[in-house]
C-alpha cells in the first residue's frame, strides 16, 4: 500500500492506493508534498484495482444519492460524499486511474467554485502563462512541444484558478505524454489561443461571446446539475472578461510564438 499527500492547485491530496501494479503511475507526475508542518488534507482518496473492463468509451453515468455521488464509467468507479472531503475511486488500469482521477478533481475545483480544468496545453514565457487549447487533433501536444525550452504547466489539461481578482495557471499533473517538472506555485494567464493547423501563422483576437463559445466544450467536466453548470459558466465568463482570446493559425514550427511574445 503506497499512501502520499500531493498538493494540486492550492489543496492538499491524501492518496491511499492499495495496488502495488498502480503506484507507478504516482511516482511520474504526482510529487510528494515536503512541507515541514503536518497539514491536514483538503481531500483523502482511497483507491482499488480490479474494476470494471479495459476503457470502452468516455460515458460516465452520475448518480446522486442522499450523502454522496457516484461517477461510474465501463473502466472505473468514483464514490464521492456530498461535500468532497473523501473519496473511493475502483479502476481497471492506469489508464482508468488518470480518468477517473481527472474527473474527480474537476468535480472537486467546480464544487469549491475555485477554477477549471480545461483540456488545453500551457507554457510559461517571460514569467506569463499561455494556452493553447482546440479540438481533438488541433495541435495542443505540438504546440507543448514546440514550446520548448519554455517551462511547461500542462500538455493536456490545464490547472486554472479563476477569482474576480485574477485568473492563473498551476502545474498540471494530469498528462497525456511529457511528464511534469517540480514547478510550484501559479503564473499569471496571459493569453489563451484557440489553435488551427495552418500554412503561415496569423493570430486573430476573438470576442468575450465567441471566446465563451468556443472554450465551454473545452472544460474537463462531467455535469450531474444545473447548479454545477451554472457555475462552470460563471467560472468561464470571469475567465474571458479578464484574458484575451485568440484564434492562433500556426506553422508546425516554433515561430508561432513570435506573434505571443
Amino acid at each position: 500500500m503506497k499512501e502520499i499527500t500531493t498538493k494540486i492547485g492550492d489543496h492538499f491530496i491524501q492518496i491511499i492506493c492499495k495496488s502495488k501494479d498502480l503506484d507507478n503511475f504516482f511516482a511520474k507526475n504526482y510529487f510528494s508534498y515536503t512541507g515541514t508542518e503536518e497539514q491536514q488534507p483538503d481531500l483523502v482518496i482511497n483507491i482499488e484495482d480490479g474494476y470494471g473492463i479495459p476503457f470502452k468509451d468516455y460515458e460516465v453515468e452520475i448518480v446522486k444519492q442522499s450523502d454522496k455521488l457516484i461517477y461510474r464509467r465501463a473502466d472505473y468507479l468514483i464514490e464521492v460524499d456530498t461535500d468532497y472531503q473523501t473519496a473511493k475511486m475502483s479502476v481497471y488500469d492506469q489508464l482508468a486511474l488518470k480518468h477517473a482521477l481527472t474527473n474527480l478533481y474537476s468535480s472537486f475545483i467546480v464544487h469549491h467554485h475555485w477554477g477549471l480544468l480545461i483540456h488545453s496545453s500551457c507554457a510559461i514565457e517571460k514569467g506569463k502563462a499561455h494556452i493553447f487549447s482546440g479540438h481533438s487533433g488541433a495541435g495542443k501536444s505540438t504546440a507543448a512541444k514546440l514550446s520548448y525550452p519554455r517551462e511547461l504547466l500542462s500538455d493536456e489539461a490545464a490547472l486554472v484558478k479563476i477569482t474576480p481578482e485574477g485568473i492563473t495557471v498551476f502545474n498540471s499533473p494530469f498528462r497525456s505524454e511529457l511528464e511534469a517538472d517540480q514547478f510550484e506555485g501559479n503564473v499569471e494567464l496571459a493569453s489563451v489561443q484557440i489553435l488551427y493547423q495552418a500554412l503561415q501563422n496569423k493570430r486573430i483576437k476573438i470576442g468575450k461571446s465567441d471566446a465563451l463559445l468556443h472554450l465551454m466544450d473545452k472544460v474537463f467536466f462531467w455535469p450531474h446539475s444545473q447548479e454545477e453548470t451554472r457555475t462552470i459558466l460563471k467560472l468561464m465568463t470571469m475567465l474571458v472578461k479578464q484574458v484575451p482570446v485568440y484564434e492562433l493559425h500556426f506553422q508546425k514550427n516554433n515561430t508561432f510564438w513570435e506573434l505571443i511574445s
